[in-house]
This record gives C-alpha cells, structure tokens and sequence, in this order.
C-alpha cells in the first residue's frame, strides 16, 4: 500500500486507538496478570534528528509525520506481601521508515524489510525470559520476505498488521499459525465497522440484486472478513430492508432482492381472512415473487461459479498453447494437442451450461416482472370507471359555477368602482395619462383675466344677445343674469 507522511500519520492514530481498547479489555483473560502498567514511547528524538540533520526546522511539518509509536502494557502478579513478578507484556507499535518520508514528505513511503522488522521488535523486547506478544502495525506494507520468513525470536509472539487498499487490515504471523484471540486482539477494526464494510459493498453490487443475488462467501472472499460474520450482516441487512431476503442453500447465505411486505393491509387482517390468504394460492403475488427471486438467485450464483470455472479453463488453455508452441518436439506438441482439445470440449459444455441457466434466469425475471406489475397495480387501488366519469362531471360543474361566480364578481367591482370614481379623480387619472410636456406647458399659461361684473340696466340687455352669440352656450342657471332690484317707493307720512 502506498501511503505518504500524513496518511501514515492517520494510520497510526487509527491503529493505536482501536488497538489499546482491546488489550485493555483482554487484561487478566487472555492476558496474564493482576495488575498492569501502561507506557508510552515513540522515536520522535529520532525523528527530529534526522529532520535536523537536513537542515529542516519545521515545527508544523514535525506533527504531521509519524514517529513509531508505541503502547506497552506490562502484567504483574502479587508475590509474597510487598512483591510483585512480572507474568507478560503486550505491545502494540508502529513502524514505518522515517528517514524516505523527510526528503520528501508527500512521496509514498517503501515497505518494511525484514531486517527493520526484526530490529525493530528486539528494541522492544526488555525481558526475554517473559513472554511478549507484539504487533507491529506497518501503513506502508511490508516486503514478501517478511510474510515468507521463519523468524527465531524466543518467548515472543509476532503479528503484523497492515491496512488493505480496499478497507480493513490483513493481521498475519510470519512463522507459526496465529490463534484466534490474537489475531482479533490486534485487528483494530470492531465488529460494527466491519458489518458496515458488508453494507457498503451490497450498495456497490447492488445491481446484482436485481438480476440474481450475493452470497456471503463472495463479499467474505472480497472483504477479506469471515463468512459466519458475512452471512449474520446479510441477515442484519435483510431485516432492515422490506425488500431484501435471506435463504440459505448448501450452508451459505444468499441475499436476494423479492416483494415488499405490505405490513398495513397483513396487521389489519382479521384471523378468518389471514387463514384464506394462506390457504388461497391465488391472488398471493408478494409469496410468489419472494419464491421466483430466491430460486433466480440460486440459479444466478450457479451461473457464476460456472464462469469462474470457465475462466479457469480458459487461462489453462493460454498456458497449454503457449507451451505447445514454445516447444519443438513433436510428442509433447502431440500430448498438448489431445489436452487442449478435451479442454475446449469443456469449455463449450460450461458455456452451453450457463446458457442454459441465463434462458432459465431470463424466463424467471420475465414472471417476476409480471407479478410486480399486477401487485402494483393492486397496490395503487386505482377508481373505476363509474368513479372516474361521476368525478369529472362534478369537476366540471364546479369548474362552471367557478367561472359564473368569477363573472358575477368582476362585474360587480366594474360598477362599484364606476359609482366612487369622483370628477376631480377622473381629471388626475387623465394628467397621470398625459405626456410630460403638455403637463408643464400648461402650468406656464398664465391663468385668464375674471369677467367682469354683469351689468344692469338696458345696457346689460342689448349685451346679451351679443354675448351670447361670442361665447359657448352654458347651462340654464348659468346663462341667467341676477336682475337689478326695482327701488321702493318713499313712504308717506301721513299714511304712516
């Protein structure tokens, strides 16, 4: 795996604090020891060494790498009365080259040798007389002699960890078969994060679901996980889902997609209607498709297995035709020939065998299909005809009355607004009406002079008709002139 200084960094933090959880909880099980002491060392003046010793001087720069750190934890037994007799040590540490990483930081880091290694774990072993178990995380890999190499360290029990490119870690020992324990004691990854690896690959093959299944020794196979834990997540993952299932078939888990329950209509059910569902074998669509959707899945990851085969057979022809024509003697090409021959033969039977299973899973799909589309139109509980023309009359009545009432309204503001709309409103709605430059210019023209007062007499008379013949006609109340008032007589005196 390829991994610069700050994903070493990372893999250090996440290494380490799964890591020191777990032999905390193994203490005084599968670890000996009343009572323990944890300690904390790492190469960090190593470290700064080497950065000073290029001349770099970076504070920031000397947290983002990593330093081989280690957690120690030592396991003690009471002796006598005040005495204590050291019963084991455990170790969890990191490892990766430092002095690569300081030249340049952002260059991926060369995987571990296996004399770094096994310096590296005699530094750590202070007491060879007591047993130690060490696991030593590598971010940046390992070399194959390391995985190939029988390692002579007495009293010590060496695993070595490594992240995978795909998620997770390879725990492995060099030399002997690892226990169980120890293997899950170093394995910082707990069983959630793996049953959520699980979950996020059915989501990656997810197309799978619908043209077969997934098996759980696929995705173990895959995942590097075992396949009791595989199949559990498959089971977990279908009771969450309504529309997953789970069937086992010659001891493995099958994960497949079928019908959705419909949980409503089944919890409503009275127990005389339940008992005719069950008895009924028509009208079930859900418990036809679920049984359809196991039996293509079976047929699907048979179908697989059989190109898996096929491809196999194929790679063994490569290789036998390659051989045939690397070599000149004329019996081995004879022998080649008679296999190559036989091995095309089962070629073409695999090919016809999976042809015929792709026919049978093609047909299956073809009746699942149908009975979705008839649970689904059972499901939408759509109206009749009846329902659908009685619905569209009353729609377009309504639709009608609608408009009519519409009508009704705007006449009746036409009229409201013609009855409150005053004269001198009209006037100032026609100025906002008028261009701009006829509104100024009527405001420049000086105003006309007052007429003067009418006149009395027969002067006021003989004006009038040539008044009248001037200017506009005007109303009746207009028009009409205030005669001047005759003068009383004088009082006699002597009436008086």
């Amino acid at each position: 795996m390829k991994v610069d200084a700050a994903q070493a960094l990372q893999i250090e933090n996440e290494f380490l604090a799964g890591v020191a959880v777990k032999l905390t909880a193994a203490q005084g099980r599968h670890l000996r020891g009343a009572f323990w002491r944890t300690s904390r060392h790492d190469d960090g003046d190593t470290l700064r060494a080497l950065m000073a010793a290029e001349r770099i001087f970076d504070r920031e720069r000397l947290k983002h790498m990593p330093a081989n750190r280690r957690v120690c934890m030592h396991g003690y037994e009471r002796r006598w009365w005040f005495g204590k007799r050291k019963t084991g040590v455990a170790i969890a540490a990191t490892l990766v080259p430092l002095k690569p990483l300081i030249g340049s930081p952002d260059e991926p880091a060369p995987p571990v040798e296996l004399g770094d290694l096994v310096d590296h774990v005699r530094k750590l072993v202070t007491d060879p007389k007591v047993p130690h178990v060490i696991g030593v995380c590598c971010p940046s890999g390992v070399a194959d002699e390391v995985r190939n190499a029988k390692l002579d360290l007495p009293n010590v029990t060496l695993v070595v960890i490594e992240p995978k490119d795909e998620g997770g870690w390879r725990v492995s020992a060099p030399d002997d078969d690892l226990p169980e324990w120890v293997a899950a004691m170093f394995d910082p990854e707990d069983a959630d994060e793996k049953v959520a690896r699980v979950r996020l690959e059915i989501e990656r093959r997810s197309a799978d679901l619908l043209t077969g299944g997934l098996s759980a020794s696929s995705i173990a196979k895959r995942l590097d996980l075992p396949q009791e834990m595989v199949g559990k997540a498959l089971e977990g993952v279908s009771s969450a889902d309504p529309e997953l299932r789970t069937t086992r078939r010659e001891g493995e888990v099958l994960l497949f997609r079928g019908a959705p329950v419909r949980r409503q209509e089944s919890n409503s059910m009275n127990v005389l209607d339940r008992l005719r569902q069950l008895l009924s074998k028509e009208g079930d669509e859900v418990g036809k498709i679920n049984l359809l959707s196991e039996r293509r899945a079976a047929l699907a990851q048979r179908r697989d297995r059989i190109y898996e085969d096929i491809a196999q057979l194929e790679t063994k022809e490569a290789d036998l035709l390659a051989e045939g024509r690397a070599n000149q003697s004329r019996v081995v090409r004879r022998r080649l020939a008679a296999q190559l021959a036989q091995l095309r033969k089962d070629i073409d039977r695999a090919n016809t065998t999976a042809n015929m299973l792709n026919q049978q899973i093609n047909i299956i799909s073809t009746d699942i299909h149908n009975l979705t589309l008839i649970q689904q139109g059972e499901m939408a509980s759509l109206p009749n005809t009846e329902e659908l023309t009685e619905n569209a009359v009353t729609a377009e009545e309504m639709l009608e009355t609608l408009k009519a009432d519409a009508d009704l309204v705007g006449g009746l503001e036409t009229g409201l607004s013609d009855m409150t709309t005053g004269q001198e409103e009209l006037d100032i709605l026609a100025e906002f009406d008028a261009p701009i430059g006829s509104a100024s210019k009527a405001e420049a023209t000086p105003a006309a002079p007052a007429s003067e007062p009418a006149r009395s007499g027969p002067t006021a008379e003989r004006a009038k008709p040539e008044q009248a013949a001037s200017e506009t006609p005007r109303t009746e109340e207009a028009a009409t002139e205030p005669k001047s008032p005759e003068r009383a007589p004088p009082l006699d005196p002597e009436a008086t």
